[in-house]
């Protein structure tokens, strides 16, 4: 007497689990691509207790170890920087400008960069690490 089984076991694939999966690597994705920044130029930005968010349009300038200046990831050449800016600032009515200064630097190098924003009444904002 043979005894067969009515039923045949086919294999299968759970994908229950593979929609919270998706979900969470897109949020995953969506995030890294809000934080990340591309006008990103290393440097080491001195601390600071207290910080302040901009919400108008700003440029940004940098400063290097080396003492290369950055105006929006733009190379300019140090002689010329009060006249690059006065060309950037040229139609913006509260011209303000983040200025990411190394934290090796000298003090008499920031107060340069300041004073030529003072110059030409551009806002200057310092940017720090918290």
């Amino acid at each position: 007497m043979k005894l067969r089984r009515k039923h045949k076991f086919a294999a299968e694939v759970a994908t229950s689990s593979l929609n919270d999966i998706m979900f969470f690597l897109l949020l995953f994705f969506l995030i890294i691509s809000t934080v990340a920044n591309p006008n990103v130029i290393k440097l080491l930005l001195p601390k600071a207790a207290a910080s302040q968010q901009l919400s108008k349009k700003q440029v940004t300038l940098s400063v290097d170890a080396n003492k290369q200046y950055f105006i929006d990831k733009k190379p300019v050449d140090p002689a010329n920087l009060e006249t690059e800016l006065k060309t950037i600032m040229a139609g913006i009515a509260e011209p303000t400008v983040v200025v990411r200064f190394d934290k090796t630097l000298t003090v008499q190098d920031l107060v340069d960069v300041l004073q030529t924003g003072a110059k030409l009444n551009i806002k200057m904002v310092m940017a720090t690490s918290k």
